[in-house]
């Protein structure tokens, strides 16, 4: 279990190169729709928790694999891999 703000979601989608969500879905084996619901506050899943508070919520997540993997991808970009 991961506790994070809404805006650092947020933060992680917008250093994202284009097409990421369809890279992250294929890796997981998961739609593409979840893992922008994932970034968008809107997930179905019920391993993400949105509470009212600082920095647009915050959000607990019982699955951080989405997460993980942006993040992966996010360093990749950012370091020229």
């Amino acid at each position: 279990m991961l506790r994070t703000t809404f805006d650092h979601l947020r933060e992680v989608k917008d250093n994202l190169p284009k097409g990421s969500s369809a890279v992250i879905a294929e890796e997981l084996g998961i739609a593409a729709d979840d893992v922008r619901d994932f970034f968008s506050g809107t997930s179905k899943d019920s391993g993400y928790h949105l509470e009212p508070g600082p920095n647009g919520g915050i959000v607990t997540l019982d699955d951080t694999r989405i997460l993980e993997v942006a993040l992966r991808i996010a360093w990749e970009k950012n370091n020229g891999l």
